[in-house]
């Protein structure tokens, strides 16, 4: 199984594989809700590397990304604003690897948010497996909706609908 560790994106090497990982995920999520607008398929890998986020990345014990989580700070909390795993390693657990690391880990205690495709199974299969409350469902564009999940800080209660950005 990959080991989690910081992910350094003035890395040329580890910026071009985050980048390949995401716009494959990515293609596959937009076949997945049949919406081919997701920004991050047409982000350039300048634009990725301008992108003020937290970057992890499940690795090889060869050093190779088999996926990333990506997040910024909101509020006191965490807003994932990308869950990405290289299709060669669907269903091999990275994504439950990378998110309950960061759960317990990186952000215990601490309310997160996430998006994604409310049509993404398998996304929203991981969220509610993993203990996130499904909020309300938006349409940031016409013709895509995404569903809002979050995961309450202890002792509080998540009401949903801050509607972030990030893609699961």
């Amino acid at each position: 199984m990959p080991q989690i560790r910081t992910l350094d994106l003035s890395d040329d090497a580890t910026a071009a594989a985050v980048h390949r990982i995401g716009r494959a995920a990515y293609a596959v999520e937009a076949e997945l809700i049949g919406f081919d607008g997701i920004p991050a398929l047409g982000e350039s890998l300048a634009e990725m590397r301008a992108r003020p986020l937290n970057w992890v990345g499940a690795v090889t014990e060869d050093g190779v990304p088999t996926g990333f989580l990506a997040w910024e700070e909101a509020d006191g909390g965490v807003s994932v604003d990308r869950l990405c795993v290289d299709p060669a390693w669907f269903r091999r657990g990275v994504a439950s690897l990378l998110l309950r690391h960061a759960l317990t880990e990186m952000f215990p205690g601490r309310l997160v948010e996430v998006t994604t495709g409310a049509a993404n199974a398998p996304a929203v299969t991981l969220y509610e497996r993993l203990g996130f409350t499904r909020g309300p469902d938006f349409s940031p564009v016409p013709g895509l909706t995404m569903a809002s999940f979050g995961r309450a800080a202890t002792g509080t209660s998540w009401e949903g609908g801050r509607g972030s950005s990030g893609q699961g």
